[in-house]
Order: structure tokens, then sequence, then C-alpha cells
């Protein structure tokens, strides 16, 4: 049926530059790329170094023009409706064969013959076209607006370099697809099990993350208008490899005009890439995707809009997580707080920053010194310990009073082995209007936040009257200092994502949970938090939050989807060495970590928040068995076999 249509294609002129968008449903289509021989070797590695922009399905011999693993009588010459012509790295014409160029005037050598526009020293690179999945995303029901509106798609030069090799470094170039946001998830799932056509998105959400300012002008292609409820989704896009030319500057290149493709004999199932260039007549290779490795869509953040992507094993073991410290072992009251997949979300917020301040303090014992309580720091130390792990930036924030004893604890978390190295930490006074946001940005500047995640687990929070209180009701403001007010600020940053750990519903960030805690906790009408975080992790201790969070980073960043959405399908597919991941495994909380880090605070002083007792327990159950079989429990979900 294709190669009917490609022999119409050859003899009739009005078909000429047609976007083959809506053409050959069912079929794979490709983008293709005619370079010197002298620089495909270089080309082919910056292919394979970026597979999601640039999957390659085949790499010719020099001089074919044909593609027997693509198409049948295919000759590539005069298969496309438009081809661009390129001269040092500029566009000087569009044609519509490139028959002309098959001439073959002698020359001194091969650079020399590809130069002067001898055919025999050129080669094809084809490369996948998410057109290839854009029946199957009818089919399933999701709008393809680019085919609805009679136009080409989208596509954005982004400020994201991809990998360079040799010659060749050029920024990521996308195509964009409005997507109704409640069906995200299908458009993901199936564009996912399509890699030649470029596979799941790399971005979902605010074009600005991408360096891309106004979607009503695309570098590439045409306006694609949103409907209403529309999220603009992005995927990465063939005509990355036109920019390579504009960048690498070859004497002599070709390529398809944006948009007009060339139609391959592939049915749009196929999962694999062809292997080139070892045996160009090999036919595509057959794949049994993992079910378990679909990704799943999230919202992340509104201020800007932005999603991420997670695996069903990753999320399926996060939310075991979620069951685990959600349990209630002091029948306080916890499960009533309960909201599904706020340590999911937090975990991908968290899994994406670079700069994450993490605060804790609760001084319920007001009667003593120090007055605070040993939940708290043990999970703000294991969160920390895994984003370091990670790459992470953190710091610590803490109360003017308590900056001795923390810089004490952290000392004794790095000697101990606990932190692989010291934690800044810092203060925060309100001396102005400004204060927080002078805090939180650089110069004041909400554009150049320091930060872009503030976690605060088993923190001290304001209630609505203005005051601080304990469980029981005592007023504890006088030891508290307003390191909400940084949470406050946050929600007018945009890029800066908030989350709060709490067990009671009168700690920082617990405010998203305040009707709640008003109508279920004991005292809640007084006690309860009014500042909310985006993200609400309750736990039946708190340091279980903490612990649960670390142990979710590590399922993300060994979770292949969520990992190319973060490198956004860029760089070479990564193998986590064995090596990393003993490392990342190392840094996950453990019985005897925890029990270190525990035994210090009572060494310091610091007491169970139930009982005050001095002793080797958190809010009044005892470190063994109770957290001890929690944190092994933990573990086992994150490390151990699939349930």
């Amino acid at each position: 049926m294709l190669t009917a249509v490609r022999a119409v294609r050859r003899s009739l002129t009005h078909f000429r530059s047609l976007s083959t968008s809506a053409m050959a449903s069912g079929y794979q289509q490709a983008n293709v790329v005619i370079l010197p021989s002298h620089l495909a070797n270089d080309f082919q590695t910056f292919c394979r170094s970026n597979p999601a922009p640039l999957p390659l399905l085949y790499r010719s011999q020099s001089g074919e023009s044909s593609c027997p693993p693509l198409a049948r009588d295919a000759d590539i010459r005069r298969d496309i409706s438009q081809y661009c012509v390129f001269e040092a790295g500029r566009l000087v014409k569009t044609v519509s064969s490139l028959q002309s160029y098959s001439t073959e005037p002698r020359a001194a050598s091969e650079q020399q013959a590809a130069e002067h526009g001898q055919w025999s020293h050129m080669v094809c690179f084809y490369l996948g076209c998410s057109f290839g999945f854009e029946g199957r995303l009818k089919k399933a029901g999701v709008p393809v607006r680019n085919v609805e509106q009679g136009r080409n798609v989208s596509m954005y030069r982004t400020s994201v370099p991809c990998v360079s090799v040799g010659v060749f470094r050029c920024p990521l170039v996308v195509t964009m697809r409005p997507v109704p946001a409640g069906m995200l998830n299908e458009a993901v799932q199936i564009t996912h099990l399509n890699p030649l056509a470029h596979g799941a998105p790399i971005h979902i959400g605010d074009p600005a993350l991408l360096g891309i300012q106004d979607l009503s002008r695309p570098d590439y292609g045409d306006q694609v208008e949103l409907q209403p409820g529309d999220v603009p989704v992005f995927w990465a896009c063939g005509v990355t490899a036109i920019e390579a030319i504009l960048s690498s500057k070859p004497s002599l290149a070709f390529s398809h005009s944006p948009g007009c493709m060339f139609m391959t004999d592939i049915p749009d199932s196929c999962p694999s890439p062809i292997t080139p260039p070892a045996d160009p007549a090999a036919p595509p290779a057959a794949a049994d995707p993992d079910p378990e490795l679909t990704p799943l869509c999230f919202p992340v953040s509104h201020n800007p809009l932005f999603y991420s992507l997670a695996s069903q094993r990753a999320v399926g073991r996060i939310r075991r997580l979620e069951t685990i410290i959600g349990e209630d072992p002091g029948e306080r009251g916890i499960r009533a707080l309960f909201v599904q997949d706020e340590l999911l979300r937090s975990c991908l917020a968290l899994s994406h920053s670079s700069s994450v301040a993490i605060t804790t303090g609760f001084p319920t014992h007001y009667m003593h010194s120090p007055p605070d309580e040993t939940d708290g720091p043990p999970g703000a130390i294991a969160m920390a310990t895994m984003l370091l792990a990670l790459g992470k930036q953190v710091t610590m924030i803490t109360d003017r009073r308590a900056v001795e004893m923390n810089q004490a604890i952290i000392e004794e978390a790095v000697s101990t082995g606990v932190l692989k190295t010291a934690i800044p930490l810092v203060t925060f006074e309100n001396t102005s209007p400004d204060s927080a946001l002078h805090f939180l940005c650089h110069h004041g500047d909400p554009s150049k936040p320091r930060y872009d995640h503030l976690v605060a687990i088993e923190r001290s929070g304001r209630a609505a009257d203005g005051n601080y209180y304990n469980m029981r009701g005592i007023n504890i403001k006088h030891l508290v200092d307003p390191i909400d007010d940084l949470f406050i600020a946050a929600m007018d940053i945009p890029g800066i994502n908030t989350t709060g750990v709490g067990d009671g519903g009168n700690e920082l960030g617990m405010g998203k949970l305040k009707e709640k805690v008003k109508n279920l906790m004991p005292k809640g009408g007084l006690i309860a938090c009014d500042v909310a975080a985006d993200y609400a992790i309750t736990a039946g201790v708190s340091n279980w939050g903490g612990y649960a969070v670390a142990c979710g980073l590590y399922l993300l960043h060994t979770c292949p989807p969520h990992r190319r959405y973060l490198r956004k399908g860029l760089g070479p597919e990564p193998t986590t060495s064995p090596a990393q991941l003993q490392d990342w495994a190392a840094n996950l909380p453990s019985v005897d970590k925890e029990e270190s880090v525990l035994s210090t605070l009572v060494r310091f002083g610091i007491r169970s928040g139930k009982t005050g007792h001095l002793a080797m327990e958190v809010d009044g159950l005892t470190f063994h068995p109770t957290h001890s079989d929690i944190i092994t429990r933990l573990l086992q979900a994150t490390l151990g076999p699939a349930p």
C-alpha cells in the first residue's frame, strides 16, 4: 500500500510540500538527514547519545538511495514531498527532488567528492518521527489537535542542550501537542510503547521550563491552539537533526522539510529500532515491553504547571511505603488525615529539585532544656542523606536557640558515617516585610530562588490565632522562630514546592489538612496548623515519613521511565552500575543508622514526645521493636522482590 503512495507522490506535483501528519495511519514515518560520509560515524554516535530526539531506524551505505529494512521499492531522492538543501550550515533552498545531486563529477578525495555533491559519498540517516504515534492516539480517543486543525505540528527549539559528539552540538527540538488533562495517562502510555516515534513525552506543562517563551511562535511547523482543559505536552523531535546540521556546518547536507516525512512500511506497533549498520537488511527486532514499566502521569506543581512520570512498579512500591507509615500504633487517630499519593507527589517534586531546605524541631517539652523531642531530626537526616547521595544541595533551617545543638547533631552524624558530609545550618529572622523573599531568593528576585523545595518534618506550625501549640494545647510560641513565613512566601514564588510531614495536625505544612484536623483530632480547633504545604505527608510517627521519602527517592532514581523523563531523553540509555546502586542503597535509612541517630539525641538530652522520657523511644514507642520493625518493612518494600 505505501509503495503505491510513494509512487503517486513522485508523479503528482500537487502532493509536494504537504505535511504527512495525517497520512499513512498505522505506519511509522521518518525524519531523514543526508550527510557526507566523513561525518557519518560521528552523527551515528550523536544519535545513540540522544535517543529520544534521534531514534535511529536505519543508516544507509554510502550512496545508497533505498532502505530495504524500512520500505520496499523506495528511492530517498524522490520519496519526500519537500527537501531542505544546506550549504555550510545555511538553508539555501527547498526542492522537490534530489535527483539533480546524483551526478558524479570527479574529485580527489572522498570528502571532496561529498562536498561536490557526489551522491555516492553521501550517507542517509532515517530517524523516528512522532507522526508515527498519532494514529494510535486517535484510536484511543486522544484528540490530535494539529490534525483536527489541519495544521503541521508545532516544533520549538529549546534551551536544553543535546549531548555533543564531534562537530554535532545543538539544542533539543520538541513537538507540542495539546492533550486534555484527563487523558494525559493515555497519551503517555500509548507513546511510551513506540520508541521508534520518540517514545513517551519528555516534558508536560509550562513551556518556559524548556526555555520556550511563546507557544504562538513555533520555530518550525504551525501554531496549534490549545482548547479549554488542554495541557501542553512535549515530545522530543527529529528536527533536532536539522539543528545539528546548522551548527556543524557541513559544506553540503540535505534533510526532509519539517513536517514532510518519509513514509515507511513499518507498523506503528513495532516497538524496537533496527540495529545499524552491522546488518542493514535486518528486520525490526520484536520486544515484549514490561507492563510494570508502563509510565503513569502525576501533577507535581501548578505554579508553574508541571507533571512528572513514574512507572507502575515504582508507584506501587511508593504507595506501599505510604501504607506502612500510615499505621498508628500510638492510636493518635492519624489515619483520619491520610490523603493518597501525597508521599508520591512530594518524592516526584524532590526528584526534580536541585536545592532543598529542610526544617525540623518541635519544642513540646517547654519545661526542659532542650525542649525538643526525638521525633523530627532522625527523619530530617534520613532525607538529607538520600538527597545528598542523589547530588542535591541540602540546607538545614533551625531556630536560633537550637543552632549549637543541631550543629552537634550534624557533626555526630558525619562522624558516625550516617551523613556523608556536613550540611549547612542556617536560621531565619523576620525583620522586614521582605525578609522571607530575600531569604528564599537571590537579591529578593522571585525568578532566582535559592531553593526549589522546602521540607518541614515534625516542625511546630503556626495556628490560626498566630500561636504555636503542642498536642496538649500549650502555647510554645516563645520557643519557635517564624520559619512558617518561608512556606507562606513560597506560595507566591514560582518554582518552589513545599512539603510538610506530620503526625498530629499541628505541624508546619499540615494546614493543607486543617479542616480535617479541626474536626477529627483532639483539640483540633485550637492546635491545627494554619500554614499549608503543597504536599502533606501524614505518618504514625513523623520520622517514618522522612524514612519513606528517602526510600521513595531511591525508587524513582531506579525507575527507567522517571530517569528518562529527568534527563529529557538525552544521553545514552542509563545502565545503573552495581556500584551506583550499592551507594544509593547504602544511603537508605537502616535500623543501625536510625538507632545511632536516636542514641545521639538521647545523649544530648532530647526526650520522647508523648512521654517526656529520656530513653530510646519516639512518641512513647520504643525503638525496638516498633521503630526498628517499621524501618525493616520500609526497606523490604523498597529493595525486596515485587509483591
